[in-house]
């Protein structure tokens, strides 16, 4: 029979050897994301930049659920699988918040064949009933109003600057990946769409339309 001591060495060995496996299955399963970024970020030609922020820490998306504009539990796990284009207001929907849904539509509408791979999402951060008038125009958009705690957890503004004014984008595993400068307009929108291009191009090898 084998010594206490050597039964404990024998133990520590397979627990570092589980250890090394598990580290290995989350690298193999990583490396296409961390493909695409390389190739976006890293291996572009000299001089061309993004015109979006990357999030160096990419936070994940909350487990904390949500509910739709019914009052239905929502979760927001379910967002994963999809690139996100995401916008965050209170539900008075005030004009920032009404410009931001109109250029997440158009944003997604311009990228024609492409545009299936691509949500936009709209977070509602207050209990305050979404305008009547407004719901038509959301009919493809993803409306699920998140505790304001649990946004400030996972979104975060630009320094001197407000959730709300920026469009964020969550990659398919579910990590804000990228913020757009804040009071995005028509005449920068442009700038937008071709950093949504080429995470799109980056990421064509692994990513498919679908969840």
């Amino acid at each position: 029979m084998p010594s206490p001591g050597g039964a404990a060495l024998q133990d520590a060995r397979r627990t570092r050897a589980g250890r090394w496996q598990m580290l290995l299955l989350a690298l193999v399963c990583a490396a296409p994301v961390i493909a695409s970024y390389l190739s976006y970020y890293v291996l572009r030609p000299e001089g061309r930049r993004s015109f979006g922020e990357l999030i160096a820490s990419q936070p994940a998306i909350p487990t904390t659920g949500g509910t739709d504009l019914n009052g239905q539990p929502f979760d927001l796990a379910a967002l994963r699988g999809q690139w996100l284009l995401v916008s965050v207001a209170g539900g008075a929907c005030d004009g920032g918040c009404q410009n931001n849904l109109y250029l997440q539509r158009q944003l997604r509408e311009s990228l024609g064949r492409e545009k299936d791979r691509l949500d936009w999402v709209w977070l509602v951060s207050d209990d305050v009933r979404v305008p009547e008038n407004l719901r038509p125009a959301l009919n493809q958009a993803t409306v699920v109003r998140v505790p304001a705690d649990t946004l400030a957890r996972w979104l975060a503004p630009a320094a001197g600057h407000q959730l709300s004014e920026h469009l964020y984008v969550v990659d398919p595993m579910g990590h804000w990946m990228m913020r757009f400068p804040p009071q995005l307009d028509k005449a920068t929108a442009g700038k937008a769409k071709r950093d949504l291009e080429r995470l799109l191009r980056a990421s064509a090898s692994w990513d498919r339309a679908g969840r």
